[in-house]
């Protein structure tokens, strides 16, 4: 059969060159590139961990008011913050220190120090390596958030989980490698976050909402299943016959493996977000019975992800629901501190604690990273008593599962929460350290885009050895 050609297009004689060249760049592109999603990744180290399930905390949760107790701002709260503090084009003048409305205390055989505010989560601070000595650089939520998730502070670049998805491909052939848990609301910065960038299509986020329709369009038109696979075969084989008459093409090839992973995950998906085989225990463990809908929602998606990441599923981001801060991210309290972030925690709080405890009892937290990280931090001064503004220089994230030394505290904050002081972590550091624990090298891997070798890290980032084991 003859190549069919867009309208309007005339067809040239062929050269043996050209007729050679949409030989490998057509069918045969195909059939490699099959083969090399089939074939074993390449890594740079002996891994620690198959997955990761990142938590995301979007707004920015208050370093001094969960994880980073500050003393010293009890004896200064209410006095002036002679300080600099721009806000827009002015500085702001008339800011006082803010004391915690929180009270820490001590847990577990490491003694590590939590507020109220995440009582289950503190449950299992011996599995967590908390890392106080986060900076950003960015006191903006989408280019600090864009930075969190793709190493940039600007969009058209991977996201962690694409490049991860890039190197390592999915466990299981019918669920795709990145999948994104969400609960309908998208972070400041956007889609860029969760993009695949420059690398294939095929390496982007795949979202999962909380509510509703779980995946939109999931469900085949046709319920024989014969007639469904005759019509996807006969549009594969015209996207194909396309391809062959233009040579290699990204989006066209994405497209063709788009379709095929659409079709296998129509009866893979509706199997793992079933949690009828999951017990009473198990759901009420991660929430699913609370009184608060988005509490219940949010835990919904913690045990999504360990079913997600139990089915082979490389790389899983769980969102919060925007519930009390707006467009900004749910974590951003300029004002009603207290309100939101109590909110906020009563939300996540069981649902992350449940998805450490779960995948401990099923042997599979050896083999799981998780990371709950949050953009920036927030201010330990403010103009008013019950609010705090963005805080780029000091935030704290933490880290558990396979490779992760728990019970530890890495980095400092100086004695009032401004700035990082020991062990200064960057969000490329993070980053480095993730890809190490998957057994890749930050340097190594890269993809040829724009004349040069770009990677997730660029030219910086260095492995957080310290917690590691």
């Amino acid at each position: 059969m003859s190549a069919k050609l867009c309208p309007g297009r005339l067809a040239n004689p062929l050269t043996r060159r050209e007729i050679l060249s949409r030989a490998s760049n057509g069918f045969g592109l195909i059939a490699l590139n099959s083969l090399m999603a089939e074939a074993a990744p390449t890594l740079h180290f002996t891994p620690k961990i198959k997955n990761v399930v990142f938590c995301f905390m979007p707004g920015g949760v208050s370093h001094v008011d969960t994880f980073d107790p500050k003393p010293k701002l009890t004896t200064l709260n209410g006095k002036s913050f002679d300080g600099f503090y721009q806000v827009g084009a002015k500085k702001e003048t008339n800011r006082k220190w803010l004391q915690s409305p929180w009270a820490f205390s001590q847990h577990g055989q490491s003694g590590a120090w939590v507020s109220e505010l995440f009582p289950n989560v503190a449950t299992r601070v011996d599995d967590l390596a908390i890392v106080r000595s986060m900076i950003s650089g960015f006191p903006l939520h989408p280019r600090a958030n864009l930075l969190m998730h793709t190493g940039r502070n600007v969009g058209g670049y991977p996201s962690l989980g694409s490049w991860i998805n890039y190197a390592l491909g999915s466990e299981n052939k019918n669920l795709p490698g990145y999948v994104l848990l969400h609960g309908g609301a998208v972070p400041p910065g956007g889609l860029e976050n969760f993009s695949n960038g420059f690398l294939s299509a095929s390496y982007q986020a795949m979202p999962i909402q909380a509510e509703g329709k779980a995946v939109a369009n999931i469900e085949p038109a046709d319920k024989a299943t014969a007639l469904q696979r005759a019509k996807l075969d006969v549009v594969l084989a015209e996207d194909r016959q396309f391809l062959s008459t233009i040579g290699s093409n990204d989006a066209i090839d994405s497209a063709i493996r788009n379709y095929e992973m659409a079709y296998k995950m129509q009866s893979t998906v509706p199997d793992v977000l079933n949690l009828d085989k999951e017990t009473d225990a198990t759901k009420k463990l991660y929430g699913l019975d609370a009184a608060d809908k988005n509490q219940r929602l949010y835990g919904l998606q913690c045990l999504r992800a360990r079913r997600l990441i139990e089915s082979g599923v490389r790389f899983v981001e769980i969102t919060c629901p925007e519930v009390y801060g707006g467009n900004n991210g749910t974590w951003d309290q300029h004002g009603e501190l207290k309100k939101g972030h109590e909110g906020n925690a009563r939300i996540t709080d069981t649902g992350v604690a449940a998805l450490i405890t779960d995948l401990k009892a099923r042997g599979l937290l050896n083999e799981t990273l998780i990371v709950w990280a949050t953009e920036f931090g927030r201010t330990p001064h403010s103009p008013i008593a019950d609010g705090r503004d963005h805080h780029e220089t000091a935030f704290t994230v933490w880290l558990a599962g396979g490779g992760i030394k728990g019970g530890t505290v890495y980095g400092a904050t100086d004695d009032v929460g401004m700035h990082s002081v020991e062990d200064v972590t960057t969000v490329h550091d993070l980053h480095a350290t993730i890809l190490k624990l998957l057994g890749l090298d930050h340097k190594k891997l890269n993809y040829k885009f724009g004349g040069r070798d770009v990677s997730l890290t660029d030219v910086h980032g260095q492995v957080i050895n310290k917690i590691l084991t």
